[in-house]
């Protein structure tokens, strides 16, 4: 199992089978399939078969159930609501003379090289 302190490198692959993600996140595949009905946003694509294949982005998500729940002592409700709170950043606020003049640069570099 992965220490509090120590973080998980997920491998470079498109899919992970359940037992992978277990073996990545240090959890049994019991409590990733209780998750799954949890939490909406994993979603494992199935095979034919029937069995569960992760995407990257599913692993990364499921760490962060992992943190929020093990480390930072939440709730599954209040991790859900965590999650959903974070998922959509506040947009930067940028000023529109800087947006105005970054465009004017822009313009004048492709012409130079037009």
């Amino acid at each position: 199992m992965n220490t509090p302190t120590q973080r998980t490198e997920i491998p470079d692959k498109l899919f992970f089978r359940i037992g992978e993600v277990s073996r990545i996140a240090g959890v049994p595949a019991s409590v990733l399939r209780f998750w799954e009905g949890e939490f909406a946003r994993i979603s494992p694509r199935r095979t034919d078969a029937g069995q569960r294949m992760y995407r990257r982005r599913d692993v990364e998500l499921i760490l962060d159930i992992k943190r929020l729940l093990y480390e930072k002592k939440f709730t599954i409700k209040g991790a859900r609501q965590h999650l959903k709170a974070g998922s959509t950043p506040p947009a930067p606020k940028i000023h529109s003379d800087l947006i105005v003049e970054i465009k004017n640069e822009l313009e004048e570099i492709r012409n130079l090289l037009t």
